[in-house]
């Protein structure tokens, strides 16, 4: 594991390989250990950093008033402190947000987004009582101990086809979540309405969904691929939302796929 300072946040993350820089977003209530198999089947032609953001995993947590944007400017922070030049930017979930929030704010970055398990924010892209219902269950959560609700959330991120040990390995990821961190995550994706955004994404963008995704109806997907010019939509057939643990070849082929196609 590395560490950078970014202003006031110490940001842990892992970094493996050579090439062109390939930056791993994970989702909420985890850390940079979702992609584990990602930085093994991709450091081989690229340069790939799965970071902790801010109140997750080693990384520090930030004020209970941090919110997308903040993350957004940490991330460039990161970036900057790394000497990562015009890097590809791989997000889920909450991760595919922060990723459309750094494009809004630093357009010139990146120079391609891969969006898995994506919305537009919660705000963008579900109905309010959903949204509402999901920031009250994080909320309530983030004052718990872990062991009375981690395993709840397994049904919705893996399906039951999903390979051995990946069960265990998300609850353990789950398990070490920070309050927290949870707490501003869940504040920060409830706000967050990035639908504006998607019509002005200028680089080249790949949308890669499970089809057996139970917290993105395939409805989002279709819509974020209506609205990003030229966009590319890959929907990975019985697969669920955490579909970087549950189909990694799949998930990793489709990624190098598509970074080998811009031919940048």
């Amino acid at each position: 594991m590395g560490e950078a300072l970014v202003g006031n946040l110490r940001i842990a993350y892992e970094l493996a390989g050579a090439g062109p820089a390939l930056i791993l977003l994970h989702g909420g209530i985890s850390d940079h250990r979702e992609w584990r198999r990602q930085l093994d089947a991709l450091s081989d032609e690229f340069t790939v950093v799965a970071w902790d953001a801010p109140g997750c995993g080693q990384s520090s947590d930030p004020p209970e008033s941090f919110r997308l944007p903040d993350y957004a400017d940490c991330l460039a922070g990161f970036v900057a402190t790394l000497g990562l030049r015009r890097p590809h930017v791989l997000g889920l979930s909450f991760g595919a947000g922060l990723a459309l929030e750094f494009y809004r704010r630093y357009p010139t970055l990146p120079i391609s987004l891969i969006l898995a398990s994506a919305y537009a924010g919660w705000a963008g892209s579900l109905p309010a009582e959903v949204v509402e219902q999901r920031l009250r269950q994080v909320l309530r959560e983030a004052e718990l101990p872990a062991d009375q609700w981690v395993s709840g959330w397994v049904p919705g991120l893996l399906t039951a086809n999903a390979p051995d040990g990946a069960t265990d390995e998300l609850i353990a990821i789950i398990a070490d979540a920070h309050p927290a961190g949870m707490r501003v995550m869940a504040r920060s994706f409830a706000e967050a309405d990035l639908r504006d955004v998607l019509g002005r994404t200028a680089v080249p963008t790949l949308l890669l969904y499970g089809e057996a995704d139970q917290r993105v109806p395939l409805s989002v997907a279709e819509d974020l691929h209506a609205r990003i010019p030229g966009s590319r939509l890959v929907v990975m057939p019985g697969v669920g939302h955490q579909s970087n643990m549950e189909a990694p070849e799949l998930f990793s082929l489709e990624v190098r796929n598509f970074l080998r196609s811009l031919n940048l």
